[in-house]
């Protein structure tokens, strides 16, 4: 049976087009700009990025700006290249809420139709009654607090009394505080399993370890936090491309996030410049699969301490990194940025802000200068990584691979 000349030319092209490496890079929190449901979520006017190079007075991200950031609608205060080497978009959130998880899960196919749960006034009394026969602890604290702020109110009463700090936010965690000295921090992860397990049924989406050292006046925080998270409550693209024999490695605190599922490795972080030193290393080490990694640093550090220019530096520290990823790929690689919130650090809000992201798309051999437009959900990147590794189509989101091949 003969083959059509132009059906072989096709097949050609289309495997020698073939993606078989993608890089998913989220710059937790650097959203470009309120939803149109911002209102409903206390976030009018928000705008992480353009604020935060504005209230810098400039920024300098040459290499993210070569990408195509600057085009992106809603992106203010950087440079518009006439011919970036990316493709750009933005992406709009179409799941309830704007949490970590939510953000995250949605990228990888979930959308959730009812927002996590989330507790201004304190926990309910019947979660604490549990923690405390759980746990054989009292607790202090049980409200809505910054986290720095919290340790600096209660801190020396914990180290007296030897009961952990119990605090929330306005996202759906339950975050639990102590010193290193008082509670050893395997006993602090040892309490969080054990919460974990009296939250599940209310489905809060995170328990936090949050250990800090120091003295009285002078506590900090560590870089031992461990989060301890909802399971996804569907299946996400992650399962799918594990299930198939992929590679999927989950870098900074992608394991947690998705509740240890869909992958095949779990590399945790102590920073952003850590972060993109695992990606690195993962690009050296795998020539296949996906490499999911979050750099929190935005978002924990400088978003919700309200520290703008902490911020700037952040990214400019990110920015300046770009090279030595894209130095690495090959014809067969993707790179996508983005991220899952905002997280404004100019509005007098220290929480989450409901935001567009950026989208962020480039490979040696895939279209530049595309604009992709305001995508209808996060969920468009994981039909994408889908659609790339045949692991069949999902049930939420539009690919946008044939824009860019």
């Amino acid at each position: 049976m003969l083959i059509d000349a132009g059906k072989l030319e096709f097949l050609f092209r289309m495997e020698q087009d073939k993606i078989n490496r993608i890089v998913l890079l989220v710059l937790d929190s650097v959203g470009i700009g309120e939803l149109p449901d911002a209102r409903d979520y206390h976030d009018e006017g928000s705008n992480t990025l353009s604020h935060v190079i504005k209230a810098v007075s400039g920024l300098d991200l040459p290499n993210l700006e070569a990408l195509g950031i600057g085009l992106i609608e809603g992106v203010e205060g950087l440079k518009k290249i006439r011919r970036p080497k990316g493709s750009f978009g933005r992406m709009l959130e179409a799941s309830k809420g704007k949490d970590t998880e939510t953000g995250h899960w949605e990228m990888a196919g979930l959308i959730l139709e009812k927002p996590l749960p989330t507790y201004p006034h304190g926990f309910p009394k019947e979660i604490m009654e549990s923690f405390k026969k759980e746990t054989g602890l009292d607790y202090l604290g049980n409200k809505a607090a910054s986290g720095t702020e919290i340790i600096k109110e209660l801190g020396e009463e914990h180290i007296k009394t030897g009961k952990p700090i119990v605090y929330t936010s306005a996202d759906s965690v339950f975050q639990i505080a102590a010193h290193e000295e008082i509670i050893p921090i395997e006993r602090l992860y040892e309490i969080c399993r054990i919460a974990r397990k009296i939250v599940d049924p209310y489905h809060i989406g995170r328990v936090i370890a949050r250990p800090f050292i120091g003295a009285s006046g002078s506590f900090k925080r560590t870089e031992r936090r461990k989060d301890f998270s909802l399971s996804p409550t569907d299946e996400t693209v992650l399962d799918r491309l594990k299930s198939k024999g992929q590679p999927v490695v989950g870098i900074g605190k992608i394991g947690d996030i998705f509740g240890h599922r869909g992958l095949t490795e779990e590399i945790h972080t102590k920073d952003n410049m850590d972060g993109v030193d695992k990606t690195i290393d993962a690009l050296k080490r795998s020539e296949q699969g996906l490499i999911f990694t979050n750099l929190v640093d935005f978002d924990m550090l400088y978003g919700h301490r309200n520290d703008a220019r902490g911020y700037a530096e952040a990214l400019s520290e990110v920015d300046r990194r770009i090279p030595e990823i894209v130095e690495l790929f090959n014809d067969s690689d993707m790179f996508i940025i983005t991220a899952d919130h905002g997280c404004d650090p100019t509005t007098p809000s220290t929480d989450h802000s409901r935001e567009y992201v950026p989208l962020l798309v480039y490979g040696n051999k895939l279209k530049s200068g595309i604009d992709l437009g305001t995508r209808k959900s996060f969920a468009d990147i994981g039909q994408t990584i889908a659609e790339i590794f045949n692991v069949g189509k999902m049930p939420n989101g539009k690919s946008f691979l044939n824009s860019i091949l």
